[in-house]
């Protein structure tokens, strides 16, 4: 197995065994199994558990926010009614997506044990993952406003607000599923909330 696609086995064995154990059960021999290599193979890749879980955890937010950001740019790099584009990228962007059912379960276990997980790996996945997609957000919302469609003082504030306003209950993180329903009714509410924030 060349050595690209041996790393590569390594992070989607630990992704599932993190997703499904969290990061505290989570052992290396389970991963080495999942990944069909040797325990040695993946300490001398990555040292320990807690850079093993810092990888996957970036690998995983960069592939995720990269889908984001492509909303962000699918809905809302030409705007042509402010309020419905907004409605459509946060549906969108709730609508949990299936390729990505292993990333929300590393959230939901990374959310369940804080205080156990490295802070460099917390830090490595909000850097890599959700902080990427606010400052992109917040570049979009920039630009909204120099083209007189926003009121914009602060993009990344705005974009953070944004983000809040639509969650029906906080971070999705914090929630395995949501309706269809449920999400519409919180990206409507959300929007025109915003919008009477931010609008001339």
């Amino acid at each position: 197995m060349a050595r690209a696609d041996k790393r590569a086995a390594m992070l989607a064995g630990a992704t599932a065994v993190f997703a499904r154990d969290g990061y505290t059960r989570a052992s290396i021999d389970a991963i080495a199994a999942t990944a069909q290599v040797s325990s040695r193979t993946i300490y001398n890749h990555f040292g320990d558990k807690a850079q093993l879980f810092q990888a996957v955890i970036q690998e995983s937010a960069a592939r995720v926010a990269a889908a984001q950001i492509a909303l962000i740019e699918r809905y809302l790099h030409k705007v042509t009614d402010l309020e419905t584009d907004l409605f459509e990228f946060g549906v969108a962007w709730l609508t949990p997506i299936p390729d990505f059912a292993d990333h929300s379960a590393l959230l939901r276990q990374i959310n369940a044990e804080l205080e156990h997980i490295p802070q460099a790996a917390i830090d490595s996945w909000q850097e890599t993952g959700p902080l990427r997609v606010r400052r992109a957000l917040a570049e979009r919302f920039a630009r909204l406003g120099a083209d007189g469609l926003l009121k914009i003082d602060d993009p990344e504030r705005a974009a953070l607000h944004f983000g809040v306003l639509i969650f029906p209950d906080g971070p999705p993180r914090r929630r395995t599923t949501r309706t269809e329903a449920e999400i519409v009714d919180s990206v409507r509410a959300g929007v025109r909330t915003f919008l009477h924030g931010h609008l001339f």
